[in-house]
């Protein structure tokens, strides 16, 4: 009897190779990860997901705060990264919110001056309850101090003033010159258009 042929199984976690992942300029390019990946290509795209925590190795406090960097190239062992996203973590977000009082937020689309388009959602939440035209006149300061002063940062500036919390500072202290509030932050900010983006559709 003739002996049947067994086809050989692949081993595919040979055949990938390990490449260590690279944060963006604005936090000094410091290795944050090690994945495998199958080729170069397929790598491009994949998204990276850690707290503020795990680059800072600092203040517990950190692991509130999640960031995420897409693997823009490879090259040999490593993998560079763009910013993609930053946002409080839901348990945060939860633990801010209390009885009693007013949690204000609202949308904006704002470009950095190199040409990064990002979506950022502002959430105030104040001490007391308020009315319509009090939860507007913050909403007004907020947008204010944004057209003012992100126009003028480029990417890693405003990586730099959204993540360690610039920008919160001063919507806080020009919040306060209407009513005192509890908390003013950057809930989430998402990267919508690189600059090269933004050129290819002027160019268009």
């Amino acid at each position: 009897m003739a002996r049947q042929k067994t086809a050989r199984v692949k081993d595919k976690w040979r055949e990938k190779k390990w490449v260590t992942v690279l944060l963006p300029a604005s936090f000094d390019k410091k290795p944050i990860a090690y994945i495998p990946v199958t080729d170069d290509d397929s790598a491009v795209g994949r998204v990276i997901e850690v707290t503020l925590h795990d680059i800072l190795k600092g203040d517990p406090s950190q692991h509130q705060f999640k960031l995420y960097f897409q693997v823009h190239k490879v090259e040999g062992e490593t993998a560079t990264t763009i910013f993609k996203r930053f946002e409080y973590s839901k348990e945060f977000l939860r633990s801010l919110v209390r009885r009693g009082s007013s949690l204000i937020s609202f949308i904006a689309d704002v470009k950095t001056k190199d040409g990064y388009i990002f979506r950022i959602k502002i959430v105030a939440l104040t001490h007391k309850k308020l009315n319509t035209s009090r939860k507007h006149a913050i909403r007004l300061v907020a947008q204010e101090v944004m057209s003012k002063t992100i126009p003028e940062m480029t990417i890693d500036q405003f990586i730099q003033a959204t993540v360690f919390g610039k920008i919160n500072s001063d919507i806080m202290a020009a919040v306060k010159k209407i009513i005192h509030v509890r908390h003013v932050g950057i809930e989430k900010a998402k990267l919508i258009r690189t600059a090269e983006g933004e050129i290819a559709l002027l160019q268009a």
